[in-house]
């Protein structure tokens, strides 16, 4: 199981966060992802300066945006990577 942590803060909030969890949650539901892929709302993750505050199985946080946040989940999400250790399921990072 994937899970999508996004902040919901107050800066993140203002930047969009619904918005980029409900791409996320219609992305989920296109690819058929609900029993692989969950999305939990977070209270800063500490990275709020350039947009939403997202990490995946507490990994790394990334900034997203509603204009990238497709991108973002089709890449991380049912692309080839393995967040708990840190590589392409083809290789090392």
């Amino acid at each position: 199981m994937k899970t999508i942590r996004v902040c919901v803060g107050s800066a993140c909030h203002l930047k969009g966060s619904y918005e980029v969890i409900n791409i996320f949650q219609n992305l989920i539901d296109s690819y058929f992802l609900s029993e692989s892929v969950e999305i939990k709302g977070s209270f800063c993750l500490g990275y709020c300066s350039k947009g939403v505050s997202v990490n995946i199985n507490n990994g790394e946080v990334m900034s997203v945006t509603a204009d990238t946040a497709e991108e973002f989940f089709k890449k991380y999400i049912i692309g080839g990577y393995n967040y708990e250790n840190n590589e392409l399921l083809c290789g090392k990072l």
